[in-house]
């Protein structure tokens, strides 16, 4: 009796290795559908095209062949059709989308995060996969189960309907068929995926624009602000540069006492690499907002009399200060990051920094 349950148990599943058809005819409320043909049965998604319509006007327009914006070896076709489940984790998600079939793949474009009240909060949650901020491609992902911690960090833009017991069977390696994009009531037959996805890119060069624009007048102004400063300021011994800009009391820290450091570091062009300020950074285009996320745009604290663990020009030039005191400081290379240079932090080798230092109190 024990073998013959076996027996049928291992019949049934190898039966199983696809789901059950869902009821033929089902009726879909208004809205926009994909149905997904796996080879492992049908997967149905709605798809939250007002809360996220930038990221669902991308996932359309990539499925129907009509997106612009792809490399020309995809332009014209439906752009997952016959694409393979290329990351499957167990009890966590389903991963897709990849024309490469092994994670670094995408359309030949990348878009913005649109983060709504759209959470990671059960299984069926459809979700953009990404590199980090404002990589979003044509890769996504399907949640086994409530994935909070991902919340803020990938955009949902829709969730399964029917054929959650397809997403639990997928496994690494097989095949999304096709993808049907479904359009249910007036609204939704409305809704121009094209011209969304075409506007977004023509809105966003016109910011680039912008943007480039008002960087390249704040690294000229940096510049000419530099060499006036440059050539009023008092040079020591070593060669360093420097010039208070603001003077504070005048009482000389102690050493071994703790100061705070507010600190932006340049090339002498007016690129910034470095800075304790995320509104300078933002201004001067090296804005990193995982950065601003870990609350790391903060002063960093320096003990007095230290000699070691910084460049030798940021050491002098912080010997210059008292607290309340801003000055700038002009390091030549053989002060900062010599012939090496810091490649990691954008230094060419032979540069020379210069660093706007405001020192405080401890706290």
């Amino acid at each position: 009796m024990t073998s013959l349950f076996l027996s049928l148990a291992a019949f049934f599943f190898s039966c199983n290795n696809t789901a059950t058809p869902p009821p033929a005819n089902v009726k879909l409320e208004d809205g926009i559908y994909a149905e997904m043909e796996t080879n492992k049965g049908k997967i149905t998604l709605q798809l939250e095209y007002k809360k996220t319509p930038l990221t669902v006007a991308n996932f359309i327009t990539l499925a129907e062949g009509k997106n612009d914006m792809v490399s020309a070896e995809y332009k014209g076709k439906p752009f997952y059709n016959g694409l393979k489940w290329h990351r499957v984790i167990k009890d966590f998600m389903i991963q897709g989308g990849d024309p490469k079939g092994d994670g670094s793949g995408g359309p030949g474009y990348k878009f913005a995060d649109e983060f709504t009240d759209l959470k990671h909060d059960n299984g069926g949650v459809l979700s953009m996969a990404n590199a980090g901020p404002t990589t979003n491609g044509s890769q996504f992902f399907i949640t086994h189960k409530a994935t909070p911690h991902l919340d803020g960090k990938h955009t949902v833009f829709g969730h399964v309907i029917e054929g959650m017991d397809v997403v639990n069977l997928i496994e690494q390696g097989d095949e999304i068929k096709t993808v049907k994009i479904v359009r249910v009531g007036k609204e939704a037959k409305k809704f121009d995926a094209p011209k969304v996805f075409k506007e977004y890119y023509e809105k966003a060069a016109a910011e680039k624009k912008k943007a480039e624009e008002a960087l390249a007048k704040a690294k000229t102004d940096k510049v000419a602000f530099f060499a006036e400063a440059k050539a009023s300021g008092t040079k020591t011994p070593s060669g360093l540069i420097y010039k208070v800009l603001t003077k504070g009391p005048g009482v000389k820290a102690a050493d071994g006492s703790t100061v705070m450091l507010d600190y932006s570091g340049y090339l002498e062009d007016g690129f910034l690499f470095d800075s304790s300020k995320a509104d300078v950074a933002k201004a001067m285009g090296n804005y990193i907002p995982q950065k601003d996320a870990a609350g790391a745009y903060v002063p960093i604290p320096f003990t007095i009399g230290t000699k070691t663990g910084m460049i030798p020009g940021f050491i002098e030039g912080i010997e210059q200060m008292n607290p309340g005191d801003k000055i700038i400081v002009f390091i030549p290379s053989h002060l900062g990051y010599g012939e090496k240079g810091a490649p990691r932090g954008k230094i060419p080798g032979n540069a020379a920094l210069v660093f706007e230092l405001e020192m405080m109190p401890g706290k």
